[in-house]
């Protein structure tokens, strides 16, 4: 099984790149700077097959994307599960009636459009997988269903962090429907609250390691597993 991992320099994707090699995956880690994907991979190289991919890829930027495909097809010329992880982040305290929306278009850009972006370029690779998987990582701020962060339960902070992770659950169900009858399975995980920043334990914060295996676990469904919808723990998280 062949997985890349966007986004995968540190925190949840460099923790789910490490248990998916531990589970002997071969993983491709990616990052904007080439550099930083490079030093990740030697991180946690005892974890298994884990490789840097070979240049920046920057999920925001359709050159760059169209490259990290056209590597990808070349080396090593195939594709089993894409976790769009690449994610940014706005000020907590950002509300949708003062945003600045340059600053939350570029949010958008890469939380929605990347991850689009990306499964779009490298979509005609993982249709030739026996098993493809899709997964994009959510987050509970874009749900109704979370009852800590949901959309209702912030008095409207980090506005644009969670319109943009509600699109990402529409864009979700939305192509799980398209394909709707291949092998292709799309869904998306929330890790919940983890400990990625200095401080987070104290606000309830779990262990990276948790938050990533609800990653793991959609990115390793068997061929009838659910599709289109956000789960967190392997569980359905309503949005």
């Amino acid at each position: 099984m062949v997985v890349l991992v966007t986004g995968a320099a540190r925190g949840i994707g460099l923790e789910v790149a490490r248990q998916l090699a531990q589970r002997g995956a071969t993983v491709l880690i990616s990052a904007r700077d080439a550099e930083r994907a490079r030093a990740a991979a030697r991180e946690i190289a005892d974890a298994g097959d884990v490789r840097p991919l070979s240049a920046g890829l920057d999920v925001a930027d359709g050159a760059s994307v169209r490259a990290a495909a056209a590597a990808l097809e070349h080396d090593p010329g195939r594709l089993d599960v894409l976790v769009n992880n690449a994610a940014a982040y706005v000020d907590w305290t950002e509300t949708a009636g003062a945003a600045d929306l340059a600053a939350a278009e570029a949010v958008v850009q890469t939380n929605l459009f990347g991850a689009w972006r990306v499964t779009q370029a490298l979509l005609p690779l993982l249709r030739q997988s026996p098993h493809p998987r899709v997964v994009n990582v959510s987050s509970g701020a874009g749900s109704h269903g979370d009852e800590q962060f949901g959309l209702t339960r912030r008095g409207g902070a980090a506005a644009t962090y969670g319109v943009s992770k509600a699109a990402l659950n529409a864009l979700t169900a939305t192509l799980a429907a398209e394909l709707d009858g291949t092998p292709v399975l799309v869904n998306a995980a929330c890790p919940g609250l983890t400990a990625t920043w200095p401080g987070a334990e104290q606000m309830g914060a779990r262990p990276v390691a948790e938050g990533a295996a609800s990653v793991v676990w959609a990115a390793t469904l068997p061929d009838e597993g659910p599709r289109g919808g956000l789960f967190r723990d392997g569980r359905p998280l309503p949005w």
